[in-house]
């Protein structure tokens, strides 16, 4: 029976705008380009531009053997969850385009997988041709495609790296500052180390480790520590009360898929360039025009991660506003959840600092000083605030063990799970930037620890 490898994309310049879809068929033992197909659309969504390659890219490959076995990659989350009978089909536009996608070839001869979009070069240059061709008012032509030259670092890209059992090099971090000391200053270091120095900051080449493996697939991983002997890639987990492996010892214990909370700011309202204070106890405002457009944005980058499986947002409107324009890019329900508010700044709310220090002097100062003292007018203290955002992310991470959750609050919540994670002090609450509509994300282990990830990235926003 044959076999090919079926990489399809899909863009819209606007979703809706002008849009168009790449699809390539390859061998999978040579990496040959067997077939391409590309068309400009029209105005459509993105991820009706991902179906509608899904569906060349099958005609494709059954068109070359009708009986050949395929493997469809794609980067589009939703279409391979959906494919693959894991999600739902919710929106209209996207059963039909489903539907006939599972009927042009048997379904036992189709099998789905995601993979990163700059693994999915290929398709995404097709795609984009043909979305430039449109733009000229003319339809793509195999015989102006410059895809293919490329072809070939496509498919490198497509392989991953070699490397050891999966697992998180930013949880890993532990065990490889004590393997690293242990090589160093003989084997008995790092077991006698005290448990906070195997619990502590990493060095730039482990934090860009953590930066890879960031959006790892959920699923993907099952724990594990690093090689004891080098701080490489990878993802891991070690018990902090574990005794790091000395080196030549190999792979520590299996500590299981982390549950991950991706945490996301709401986009802009109209008080937050003034920087005004906007908690609970306020106006609740819409998002702003700009706050519409950070939204869009932020649905466009978690899209292409494709990691997300579960949303979940603080019931204030700028953050529900926000959580579903991210969760309908994703095919996705909005969960609301009453921890996530923003705290009560009492009588603060749409001042800004120096009107608070103004009028308020005292008060101001207090809080400052204090995470016991509250805004002034029976507002809420940011102690009482960690007690709540505490028990609110024990019960998530009990409902959503080894999932990737994203959670769409506030500044304060935000800062407050980042700070616990670190074992920070109160007062580095002050000491944290954190814009609108950026990312921030955590990974919480079943040993109890916690390992941030990401803080304030505004990178799709750029």
């Amino acid at each position: 029976m044959p076999r090919f490898v079926v990489e399809a994309d899909g863009g819209s310049r606007g979703n809706p705008g002008p849009a168009g879809y790449g699809a390539v068929v390859l061998d999978p033992a040579s990496g040959e380009t067997l077939a391409e197909r590309a068309e400009f659309i029209g105005v459509a969504t993105n991820n009706v531009a991902e179906y509608k390659g899904l569906i060349a890219g099958l005609t494709a490959a059954r068109d070359l053997a009708s009986d050949a076995e395929v493997l469809v990659r794609m980067d589009s989350k939703l279409v391979v969850e959906q494919m693959s009978g894991r999600w739902k089909i919710k929106h209209p536009d996207m059963k039909p385009l489903a539907a006939e996608a599972a009927r042009i070839l048997p379904r036992a001869q189709v099998t789905y997988e995601w993979i990163p979009r700059e693994r999915n070069k290929h398709a995404d240059r097709l795609a984009n041709e043909a979305m430039d061709a449109g733009k000229r008012g003319e339809q793509w032509e195999p015989s102006a495609s410059s895809a293919a030259l490329d072809a070939s670092a496509a498919r490198s890209l497509s392989t991953p790296p070699p490397s050891g059992p999966p697992g998180d090099a930013a949880a890993g971090a532990a065990a490889a500052r004590a393997a690293l000391a242990a090589s160093r200053s003989g084997p008995d270091t790092a077991a006698t180390a005290p448990a906070s120095s195997r619990t502590s900051a990493t060095g730039s080449a482990l934090a860009e480790a953590a930066a890879d493996t960031l959006w790892a697939e959920p699923g993907s991983g099952t724990g594990g520590s690093i090689p004891s002997a080098a701080p490489a890639p990878g993802r891991a987990a070690h018990a902090a009360t574990a005794t790091a492996p000395a080196a030549g010892q190999g792979w520590g214990p299996d500590m299981g898929a982390p549950a991950t909370f991706v945490l996301l700011r709401h986009g802009e309202t109209a008080l937050t360039p003034q920087k005004r204070f906007s908690g609970s106890g306020g106006s609740d405002p819409e998002l702003s025009p700009a706050g519409r457009r950070q939204a869009a944005a932020v649905a466009e980058a978690l899209a292409a991660r494709g990691t997300v499986q579960t949303v979940i947002s603080s019931p204030l409107l700028r953050c529900r506003e926000t959580a579903r324009a991210v969760a309908d890019r994703l095919g996705l329900d909005v969960t609301v959840e009453q921890g996530l508010r923003e705290v009560d700044f009492g009588a603060w709310e749409g001042l800004t600092f120096a009107e608070v220090q103004e009028r308020f002097p005292d008060d101001l100062q207090a809080w400052l000083d204090s995470p016991k003292a509250a805004p002034t007018g029976g507002g809420e203290s940011f102690a009482a605030a960690t007690r709540r955002i505490s028990a609110t992310r024990d019960r998530l991470l009990a409902a959503h063990a080894g999932r990737t959750v994203l959670l769409v609050t506030h500044v304060t919540p935000v800062k407050i799970l980042v700070r616990l994670a670190l074992g920070a002090p109160p007062e580095s609450l002050f000491r944290m930037e954190l814009s609108a509509a950026s990312l921030s994300a955590v990974a919480y282990y079943a040993d109890g620890n916690a390992s941030v990830r990401l803080l304030n990235d505004t990178s799709h926003l750029r």
